[in-house]
């Protein structure tokens, strides 16, 4: 009986700590970071959700500072892997070495390599071949590496955060949509308006920018994965998330016309189970103890930019995945009476 009432103890602690700690992580990170503000939402939803965050955008828009400084509220171990075309699996996942030990023996020991972090920035991702993003994505879903026939567990928690180029760039090797599935969101991340960029080079031309402070712990966060799943979330409210992954699907039933035309592959089921998980983590950082239907409105594009391919057509046409699902949003929840 103690045990049940400690857990509800802990539960209502990190609800309350996730609830509270929002603005204090927001002016912790306005330190080092202006502006990209959805962006950080995002990063701190899929943080805290406990899932993996796929971020497209241009170089020197600040990614590896923003994850960095997210890791140093959180008190995480952080590493950066830049991905190559000559990296092998167990440059990131480690090897085995041959060591001589006091007696004189010589035995194999593993070197763990830089996959063992709490929190792992995967630079340009699609630049590396298939076999190593493999290596990476594989170690995303069991959280444990394997190697010389011995299991290896990675320390909870596990957030990995990769980057990659635009596709049309020349070298590189696109994750298969299988392995992008794997990833909570697609996060976009933009140039800043010219206001906020004049901040940033005043800023950081200016002196050292003051430390970060650390806010939580490890323990936390794995508290916050239990506490984000207890949220409550009505069947209406998770139906919408269903509606939407199944209205992306082309040539399926509940697929509109503009679908048909311009979508060659649509969402599975776990997009629907991130758009509900996320909601829940959303819903305690605004302070709510319940998912709205804006919830998931306002997660729908980082959830199916990276679930939905485009066919040729609407490549031809100039369409875009966020044209495709900002009409997805429209039709499901205006023209169904959301």
């Amino acid at each position: 009986m103690s045990t049940d009432v400690m857990s509800i103890e802990e539960e209502a602690r990190a609800v309350e700590q996730i609830r509270q700690g929002r603005a204090a992580i927001e002016a912790e990170l306005a330190k080092v970071i202006v502006g990209q503000h959805d962006v950080i939402e995002q990063l701190l939803i899929c943080l805290i959700a406990g899932g993996h965050c796929l971020i497209t955008g241009a170089p020197g828009l600040a990614k590896t500072l923003l994850v960095r400084s997210v890791s140093e509220v959180f008190d995480l171990h952080f590493q950066r892997i830049q991905f190559t075309p000559d990296l092998m699996p167990s440059d990131i996942t480690g090897t085995d070495i041959l060591e001589e030990t006091p007696d004189g023996r010589r035995q194999m020991q593993f070197v763990k390599g830089p996959i063992f972090a709490n929190v792992i920035l995967a630079d340009e991702i699609n630049r590396t071949p298939p076999k190593t993003q493999a290596a990476l994505l594989e170690a995303m879903q069991e959280h444990q590496v394997t190697a010389g026939g011995k299991r290896f567990a990675l320390e909870p928690p596990f957030f990995v955060l990769a980057t990659q180029n635009p596709i049309e760039m020349e070298g590189t090797y696109p994750l298969p949509e299988a392995q992008l599935d794997r990833f909570m969101f697609n996060v976009l991340i933009d140039y800043l308006p010219a206001e906020q960029e004049l901040a940033v080079v005043m800023r950081t031309t200016a002196g050292r920018p003051e430390p970060i402070r650390s806010l939580f712990s490890g323990d936390d966060v794995r508290r916050f994965h239990a506490a984000v799943r207890r949220v409550p979330i009505a069947e209406e409210v998770a139906a919408k998330a269903v509606a939407l992954a199944a209205a992306s699907r082309p040539h399926r039933p509940e697929a509109p016309d503009f679908i048909n035309q311009w979508v060659s592959w649509g969402a599975g089921l776990r997009a629907a189970q991130t758009m509900a998980l996320g909601g829940k983590a959303r819903a305690l950082l605004s302070g709510r103890a319940h998912v709205t239907f804006d919830d998931i409105r306002a997660l729908a594009r980082p959830t199916l930019r990276h679930r939905v391919l485009l066919s040729y057509k609407a490549e031809a046409e100039g369409i875009g995945v966020d044209d495709v699902i900002d009409r997805l949003i429209t039709h499901v929840f205006e023209q169904r009476n959301g």
